[in-house]
């Protein structure tokens, strides 16, 4: 029997207790700290290592919510219980920082996604996340294949165990608010955006290509942004407002860039946008000035997350990007979503993976499988993004990525090397 199975607990003796006893132990069980499931997973992960193949792992980042409910773990585990019944296995922890993760194998992304979102538009009615969780994303759930990110949970729960203050103090800002928010959108109206619009490289390293450069990646830095037009706010806290702030900010891009491509003359360029945006009529005028060198030349680069949210509208923009010859970029992947997304099928042309040196420890079988997914895909392309090493670059390298961006790659370029060659170089060194 699979140790993921478990077993009974063992049976007690029963023991006649006094009246006296038996106040005197419910009144220690309330000076007692409340039980968590920290050495219970621990263990199991540590006494399964070489079970994790096809299990999956939810991680409710409960411990972000800015108004804590006592309840909170209580509420996400009934909910979960709806999947129970269709799981071949599934398990749930409530982590001593507040947090639940749920271990389960047998059940489709789809389903386990609608569960997640229904979980996160409950809380986040009532209150918002003071941050990112810990893996970047402004969201209070993860998913993750287990076997990717084992070494990761196990790290969460040593460092947990090692200080347990679960205290997220360091925060700074308040998040911004919708009055503010409001400021912030007549302010950008009237601003201009051209010295936070900065342009990245994503160069080739396949062996065939025939240019060193696939396009350049056109972003606002929204940290700086933030330091100039709201300095008190986080903008970033309140998903809801930070989405909509973006969807503001695509608008004020595109005026920008309707006043000139000049300086990317000659390049191939990507912008970041909303799904809504690309249907919006400040999209439209940009189309209708596009200058007609740059027809079939840009690539609209779309979240991750805006597409699982939006999947009837990502094929509609899709067909629109087909008839007025835009690429399309699924951006924020990781290894388990490209294990997972059917990216042909999608029709997407090109899909980035944000490096992190956790894939230099991906359990062997799970990597080949990530591996065999990206020579599976024949017209779309992958792009290592992220990459702040010489490591990142020669893993792309042996993995069959074709295409890299990131502090090392701007690193290379600025001392006027190939980013093949320092690849070639780093192998053999």
């Amino acid at each position: 029997m699979s140790r993921f199975g478990g077993k009974p607990p063992m049976g007690r003796d029963r023991v006649r207790l006094s009246t006296t006893e038996k106040q005197a132990a419910v009144a220690a069980a309330k000076d007692q700290k409340p039980e968590f499931d920290n050495d219970k997973l621990l263990n199991l992960l540590r006494s399964a290592k070489s079970e994790l193949q096809g299990m999956r792992l939810i991680h409710m980042h409960l411990s972000l919510l800015r108004d804590k409910d006592p309840s909170s773990q209580m509420i996400v585990r009934t909910i979960i219980q709806e999947l129970a019944s269709k799981a071949s296995y599934l398990q749930s922890f409530n982590i001593s920082n507040g947090d639940v993760i749920i271990l389960y194998k047998g059940l489709k992304l789809t389903g386990v996604t609608d569960v997640c979102q229904k979980v996160e538009q409950i809380f986040l009615a009532k209150t918002t996340l003071i941050g990112a969780n810990p893996y970047k994303e402004f969201s209070l759930y993860s998913i993750m294949e287990l076997a990717l990110n084992f070494i990761n949970v196990i790290r969460f729960i040593e460092e947990l165990q090692a200080n347990e203050t679960g205290d997220h103090s360091n925060e700074t800002k308040p998040p911004i608010t919708l009055e503010e928010m409001a400021k912030l959108e007549r302010s950008m109206q009237m601003f201009d955006l051209s010295p936070f619009l900065f342009n990245q490289a994503i160069a080739n390293i396949g062996r065939n290509a025939e240019e060193d450069m696939a396009y350049f990646e056109l972003y606002i830095s929204i940290k700086l942004l933030q330091e100039r037009l709201c300095p008190d706010y986080d903008i970033t806290a309140n998903k809801w407002l930070f989405n909509y702030f973006t969807a503001n900010l695509d608008q004020s891009v595109l005026r920008a860039l309707n006043h000139g491509l000049s300086f990317m003359r000659g390049r191939r360029i990507g912008i970041n946008i909303n799904l809504s945006t690309v249907i919006s009529t400040g999209f439209v005028k940009f189309d209708e000035r596009l200058p007609l060198d740059f027809r079939g030349q840009v690539v609209l680069e779309i979240s991750k997350g805006d597409l699982i949210e939006n999947l009837s509208l990502f094929n509609e923009v899709v067909e629109f990007a087909q008839d007025r010859r835009y690429q399309i970029a699924v951006d924020g992947l990781n290894p388990f979503w490209v294990t997972n997304f059917d990216l042909e099928y999608l029709n997407a042309d090109y899909a980035k993976i944000f490096w992190s040196n956790d894939m230099l420890e991906m359990d062997p079988t799970f990597e080949k499988y990530f591996m065999e997914r990206i020579q599976e895909q024949d017209r779309c392309k992958f792009i290592l993004a992220r990459c702040d090493s010489v490591s990142s670059l020669v893993y792309a390298n042996k993995v069959g990525i074709t295409m890299v961006q990131g502090r090392a790659v701007d690193n290379i370029l600025r001392k006027g090397v190939s980013v093949r060659e320092a690849i070639a170089h780093a192998k053999v060194a």
